[in-house]
């Protein structure tokens, strides 16, 4: 009889060793100068710079990528979705006014195999490099009987910083001030269960098919990756004060922003132009408007809240990037 191992039963630790190696070269290109340790240890360590803050108080977040992640295997194209992974957290903590620190991530995996983990730890350097996120840590875990043959998944885990006195906390929303959007790259990372039973259930599209209408193939449309939007807004803040921001992912823009603004206010929200896009979607699946509403971005990513005066000033430093999207009543 032949000695089992642990190869045998479906997991290849040299193949993770081989993943580690790939991933070295990745993860240091978003080094910053407070990340004290190179990748391989037990733990992260990122060194606080407390010269820049008087009060300083950390952010933390930490999400998925969802079942985009079934469009990523079938397409067999990975190196976008570590981007979606670190977008979906570094967009909830920017909520707040943090800066981005740093970022871990974790991919369960059904079969290791280092090319697939590099391409999507590529993603994820990406995007913390977008947003100025040093990657210092994670975990890979190779798991036979948890995931079927070319499955994974991701999760990611977010940390930055605000000065105690530049929280962005929604208190000081008041009746008349505005809200402004910050356009979405698509479908961001939301919706994607009810997208599969229009597209491929109801439909029979495949991926590499091309929608004329929208000028891309299907397999662009659906892993086009989430914005991560630290930057501009960090453009908005030196011009304006900014009351309150609010991810639009799951529930949509009038759900996610009644978690930002005081009890007793409402939200009037404009009717204006939703992108082709989900014109496009909602007509091939008979999806009622409010339905719409409640699973998709509608095109809109971020959203914030100024008061009317500096609403000007918002549309005079980014011009068309900004949507009139309602008030405060």
């Amino acid at each position: 009889m032949d000695d089992l191992t642990y190869k045998k039963s479906g997991v290849d630790i040299d193949a993770g060793n081989e993943a580690v190696e790939r991933m070295k070269p990745l993860v240091k290109k978003t080094f910053r100068k407070e990340v004290l340790t190179g990748l391989g240890g037990f733990g992260g360590l990122f060194q606080l710079d407390l010269s820049r803050y008087r009060e300083p108080v950390l952010v933390s977040g930490t999400d998925g990528v969802g079942s985009k992640l079934k469009t990523a295997f079938l397409a067999k194209r990975h190196n976008t979705v570590g981007i979606d992974l670190v977008a979906m957290a570094v967009n909830d903590i920017i909520c707040s006014g943090a800066e981005p620190l740093y970022f871990l991530d974790y991919i369960g995996i059904g079969k290791l195999d280092p090319q697939v983990v590099e391409e999507i730890v590529e993603g994820v350097a990406e995007g913390c490099s977008q947003c100025g996120a040093a990657l210092i840590g994670g975990e890979t875990a190779e798991m036979p009987d948890m995931y079927g043959e070319g499955e994974y998944d991701l999760a990611g885990f977010a940390v930055g910083v605000v000065e105690k006195s530049e929280i962005i906390d929604g208190s000081t929303v008041s009746k008349g001030d505005l809200l402004l959007g910050l356009a979405s790259s698509g479908f961001h990372s939301n919706g994607y269960s009810l997208i599969r039973n229009i597209l491929f259930k109801k439909h029979g599209y495949s991926l590499n098919e091309h929608i004329e209408e929208l000028g891309r193939s299907l397999k662009d449309i659906l892993l086009e990756p989430t914005l991560i939007y630290y930057r501009v807004i960090e453009r908005i803040r030196k011009a304006v004060k900014i009351k309150a921001l609010a991810h639009i992912t799951g529930g949509g823009l009038e759900e996610n922003l009644v978690r930002v603004i005081p009890e007793g206010l409402g939200l009037k929200l404009y009717e204006r132009e939703i992108p082709q896009l989900f014109q496009w979607i909602q007509r091939l699946g008979n999806v009622r408007d409010e339905e719409m509403a409640r699973v998709f971005n509608m095109g809109v990513g971020m959203a914030l809240i100024v008061s009317p005066d500096d609403a000007g000033k918002v549309r005079e430093e980014l011009g068309d990037e900004i949507i009139s999207v309602g008030e405060v009543i």
